[in-house]
């Protein structure tokens, strides 16, 4: 799979060259792609003066950071003692029943992707998850079929 070149070029130029560039880059390439690529974190390397070592370091280091390719919806289940106490089991496995798929892996039809994290600050309302960037909190089974049903549709 080729580099995205022009959207690391793009990045580069919206953020500069130095170190402290690194980590709005490999979001902006995981916003667009839901992945960093491997000849992702080699171009940005060359484009950084940094060595690939130091790149696959730090997007390899933070979970939200995928390095492999994710289902264009990447479902992430709070995995904190609170949640589990407060029903995450039963979330998990709805979700794996309407989905079809294990925790860790992506839909055939490469939709969905899903996960487990640690916390996401919503302990006070758990079980929680969160699917890209929006946050759904005191989750029951109910609630995740018409959550699940909504990104169908998507």
């Amino acid at each position: 799979m080729p580099a995205n070149n022009n959207l690391i070029k793009e990045l580069v130029n919206k953020y500069g060259r130095d170190r402290t560039s690194l980590m709005p880059i490999l979001q902006g390439v995981v916003e667009q792609n839901n992945f960093i690529s491997d000849m992702d974190m080699t171009e940005i390397a060359k484009e950084l003066d940094l060595s690939a070592a130091q790149v696959f370091g730090t997007a390899t280091f933070y979970s939200f950071l995928d390095t492999i390719p994710r289902g264009r919806f990447v479902i992430r289940v709070c995995k904190t003692i609170i949640c589990d106490m407060h029903g995450k089991k039963m979330i998990l496995q709805t979700l794996e029943n309407l989905l079809k798929i294990k925790v860790g892996e992506t839909t055939q039809d490469k939709k969905f992707t899903l996960l487990e994290t640690n916390c996401l600050g919503w302990c006070h309302k758990g079980p929680s998850m969160l699917i890209n960037h929006d946050v759904y909190s005191e989750l029951t089974a109910e609630t995740v079929h018409e959550i699940i049903a909504e990104y169908m549709h998507k």
